[in-house]
Order: C-alpha cells, then structure tokens, then sequence
C-alpha cells in the first residue's frame, strides 16, 4: 500500500521531472504550467498545491536540479578514497554535463541559467574544494570550476579533453587519462 506522503512526493518530482521537459522544449519565457501540469499527468490544482507559482516552479526546480547532481556525484565517490574519490567526482562532472539536455538553455534564457550559477557555484565549489588534497584546495577547486562552468556554456572539445582539463587543475597526476576514460 502506497502511503500518501509518498504519493504527494512522487508527484512532486513527477512535476519537476515534466518541468526539466517544458524548459529543455520551450525554454523559461515560453514556459507554461498548463504544460507542465500535462507533462506530467496532473491536473493545475495539483500543479499549484504543490507549487503555487511559476517562480516558485522554477525555484524548486533548481533545488531538484541540484539533489540530482549531489546523490550522482555521491553515488560516483562511494566507497572511494584519496586521489580517486577526487577522479571519480570529476569523472561524474565531465559525464553530467555530456549527457545534460538543457545545455542549450544558457543560449535561450542567460538569465536564468546566471540566477542559478550564482546560487550553486559557492556550493559547488564547496564541495569540490572539500575533496582536493593539499593548502592551495580553494584555488584548485575554483579552477575545477571555472573550467566546468566554460564547459557548461561554451561547450567543444571532448569529454576526454574536459577530463583532462578538470584533473590538471584539481591537482590529479596526468597518467589518471589513459587508465579511466570517459565514454
């Protein structure tokens, strides 16, 4: 038997799931949460019961974002220790981003990708610093990412060049490369 605390929650992320959908379709302006709320087989009164407005959609939406990102780069440091809990947090950076679907949100709406880069880069770079060994880890980790914001927004060149890029700054030794390739 399903208990309703778990329904609602499902639902929820049901609904930010649809939300990840509209915005990589149709970009925030154009966002809509009738399409929401279809996206993700709910009815508006469901849709506004648990977030009642378009900011705060968007709001939670980044907060979900940011959950996903930290149970996966988790999940990829798990068990591991030293130099590769470190390679492994990149690893899961570089593969993040490739398989991210609203990279392309940075070109339809900058605003909302910078609203969201001011609030998650103090805590990515937090977390990145808290797992690079030695006294210059603050510098090395906003290294880490500067590079993996470029990335983000710019784009080219490959996951393996990107890889490699992040563990020169973060310190990693260059022999890392050939041993854990990225797909």
């Amino acid at each position: 038997m399903v208990r309703a605390e778990d329904a609602e929650h499902s639902t929820r992320r049901r609904i930010l799931a649809a939300t990840f959908v509209v915005l990589a379709r149709d970009g925030r302006r154009k966002l809509q949460l009738s399409d929401v709320a279809a996206e993700a087989g709910v009815s508006r009164p469901t849709l506004y019961r648990h977030f009642g407005s378009k900011a705060g959609l968007l709001e939670a939406f980044g907060l979900y974002e940011q959950d996903n990102f930290d149970a996966g780069i988790a999940g990829a440091m798990a068990g591991l220790v030293g130099p590769d809990r470190l390679d492994a947090a990149l690893r899961f950076i570089v593969e993040f981003q490739s398989t991210y679907s609203l990279g392309s949100l940075a070109d339809v709406e900058p605003e909302h990708v910078l609203h969201q880069m001011k609030r998650v880069l103090p805590i990515m770079h937090e977390r990145i610093a808290r797992i690079i060994p030695g006294d210059d880890r603050a510098v090395a980790a906003a290294a880490v990412v500067r590079i993996a914001v470029c990335h983000y927004l710019i784009g080219g060149g490959s996951p393996a060049q990107f890889l490699s890029e992040l563990r020169h700054a973060a310190g990693l030794d260059a022999g890392r490369g050939a041993r854990a390739a990225v797909s």
